[in-house]
């Protein structure tokens, strides 16, 4: 019997309609640091229970950078919103743009702000420079305050624009 892919105490849960493994797929070729563990499959029980033909893959584990998920096929009964999000730290502006450019190809980037987009599949994503969470701790609160202006007016966050503001 295959073994888990980490000891994680918590691991996110990611329910989709029928395509669980082509997301799990579509995060695989988005993230350098990934892998896929166990995959689990519906047995006779499974068009009974979620209309899904037997041998139709149930769950698959996947780890992106160091954190766990599960993607589960359990029909069209919940549907992702944007109260889970998942929040990508970044480095600099380009891998901003790497995350950003990948993860909205056949996403939405048009309703959110301040680095949140839909994904193809509904599940939101915030892309963020590492930067930002400093600015935000300053307790300068003029610098914080234009910065703040500058990044509620954003989708894709722009690094040197909020640091312009801030430092203003």
């Amino acid at each position: 019997m295959k073994k888990r892919i980490s000891n994680q105490k918590i691991t996110s849960n990611l329910w989709f309609d029928r395509n669980a493994e082509e997301a799990v797929n579509f995060y695989m070729s988005i993230f350098k640091d990934a892998q896929i563990g166990r995959v689990a499959y519906y047995g006779s029980e499974g068009f009974e229970i979620h209309g899904m033909p037997e041998g139709t893959v149930l769950t698959i584990e996947f780890m992106i950078e160091g954190q766990e998920f599960v993607a589960l096929n359990g029909g069209p009964h919940f549907k992702f919103n944007e109260a889970v999000s998942f929040i990508i730290n970044c480095a600099s502006q380009e891998e901003v743009d790497y995350y950003w450019d990948r993860l909205t190809a056949g996403g939405d980037e048009k309703a959110q702000v301040c680095g949140w987009l839909k994904d193809k599949f509904g599940v939101s994503w915030q892309i963020v420079p590492e930067a930002l969470t400093d600015m935000l701790q300053d307790p300068d609160k003029s610098k914080t305050g234009r910065m703040m202006s500058a990044l509620f007016k954003m989708k894709k966050l722009d690094l040197k624009a909020l640091e312009a503001a801030y430092n203003k």
